[in-house]
């Protein structure tokens, strides 16, 4: 008799304990009463929603299991443990049980709304929109079934069917959790931001302290063109979770689009000590890069856009970045193949064109350089920068008409271009050097060579 005493002794002290939140003090006590009558339906239930509580749902599926099997009829039960399921990824197992509970009672609601869920993250669209439709038929007011189906409805780019879903559900239960969220995020890809932002401000009035939402929060604001505020948004998130590591890169990826390499190094280099070097966020090593390009750190800019473009093959913005990386720490034939590399998918590419021209220069190759800057204008009429290099090559070629020529279309695109006033002046004294050498040695009056 004592010990059934101490048993609902310590299941009361772990309901005191969960209302505070202890929820490993109220465990250490629910299993201590378990220990002593482990055939109470209820308290392995509880036991499972404490070790969601605890983010150990893998645990909790066996607890909400065990907790099913003593009470089979047990509807509310059989649900959370087809949710428990669901959300460790395990949705045929989750479907079942909701599909038995759906057989043994036909008319219980909640059998249908959450497969709605399932559906959904299985992208069965159809099933999901089916379900929700057998659900309406029991309760046409429940706001779990509208929030799930407008999920639905997102994923399949319906935004303004979805929005409307979601605002059935603030008009059916006000504070629930997560909708305002929702809907800013479907304004957010809609491209409405200011709308965005209000529903976000009203998601954050009911949680205030949700670093998740703050952080996007403020990529909304650096979307918006307020790249100040949402620097001083992320680093307060920051100070909120010194450990947030993707509020830290954005940050970072702020301060280099304000122009500001070395605070951008700064939160990338804090990154990786925080990370112990292994940093698992998308496009940090392409970012990281691209600062240490800025900052003319070139060696280090190479070794770290190499990585990002082994991960993300063919993306062309890395890859120009890493081949200009090399290009400037003086490695001309390994940008040469970054280069070949870009317009073996791009052939179009001027700027790969041109910088591979450049390349072919340096390592002595001026036809094949030439030939490069003229593909490059081919694509790009408008571009000076080759325009000024095929110029000059055509004048170390000797070619001084077709140096002439491209001087003029330079000057007609940039009459101010200073370079090439000097350029143009240049080539008329080389040309009347020329003339005077080749005069010169028809008459023996001279031996100058005409230049390269």
């Amino acid at each position: 008799m004592n010990d059934w005493f101490e048993a609902e002794q310590r299941i009361e002290r772990a309901q005191q304990l969960s209302e505070s939140m202890r929820w490993e003090e109220a465990l250490t006590e629910l299993e201590a009463a378990l220990a002593i009558n482990p055939n109470n339906a209820t308290w392995h239930a509880q036991r499972g929603y404490i070790l969601e509580e605890l983010d150990r749902t893998e645990d909790a599926v066996e607890a909400y299991r065990q907790a099913l099997e003593l009470e089979p009829e047990d509807c509310d039960i059989a649900v959370a443990l087809g949710v428990s399921q669901a959300r460790v990824g395990r949705f045929a197992n989750a479907l079942e049980v909701f599909e038995d509970l759906s057989k043994v009672h036909p008319t219980f609601e909640p059998a249908y709304c959450h497969r709605i869920f399932v559906y959904t993250e299985l992208g069965l669209h159809d099933q999901a929109e089916e379900m929700f439709y057998l659900a309406q038929e029991l309760d046409d007011a429940c706001p779990h079934c509208f929030f799930n189906i407008g999920v639905s409805l997102l994923a399949r780019g319906q935004v303004e069917r979805a929005i409307y879903c979601w605002n059935r559900v603030l008009e059916i239960d006000p504070d629930y959790y997560g909708v305002n969220r929702r809907i800013g995020q479907a304004y957010r890809r809609h491209g409405k931001l200011d709308q965005a932002k209000d529903y976000y401000l009203r998601e954050l009035r009911n949680d205030p302290g949700n670093t998740d939402l703050l952080c996007e929060i403020a990529e909304l604001t650096a979307e918006s063109g307020q790249l100040a505020m949402a620097a001083a948004k992320f680093a307060q998130i920051v100070e909120l979770e010194p450990d947030y590591l993707e509020a830290r890169f954005a940050l970072g990826k702020i301060w280099l689009q304000r122009g500001r390499p070395a605070q951008a190094v700064d939160c990338f280099e804090t990154i990786e000590k925080m990370a112990r070097g292994s940093v698992e966020l998308p496009e940090f090593d392409w970012r990281f890069g691209e600062a240490l390009f800025q900052l003319k750190r070139y060696e280090e800019a190479a070794r770290k856009l190499r990585i990002a473009a082994n991960r993300e093959n063919g993306n062309v913005v890395i890859l120009m970045l890493l081949g200009n990386s090399y290009l400037a720490s003086h490695k001309p034939q390994k940008a040469a193949d970054v280069f070949r590399r870009i317009l073996a998918s791009d052939s179009r590419n001027a700027f790969a064109h041109h910088n591979l021209g450049v390349c072919l220069f340096q390592t002595g190759r001026r036809e094949a350089g030439l030939e490069h800057c003229l593909e490059a204008i081919r694509f790009k009429p408008d571009y000076v920068v080759a325009m000024h290099n095929a110029a000059v090559a055509y004048v170390q070629l000797g070619q001084w008409r077709a140096a002439r020529a491209m001087l003029q279309r330079i000057l007609r695109a940039d009459p101010d271009n200073e370079p090439m006033q000097k350029l143009r002046t240049k080539l008329w004294r080389l040309r009347v050097r020329c003339f005077w050498d080749r005069l010169g040695a028809v008459f023996g009056l001279s031996s100058k060579k005409t230049p390269d």
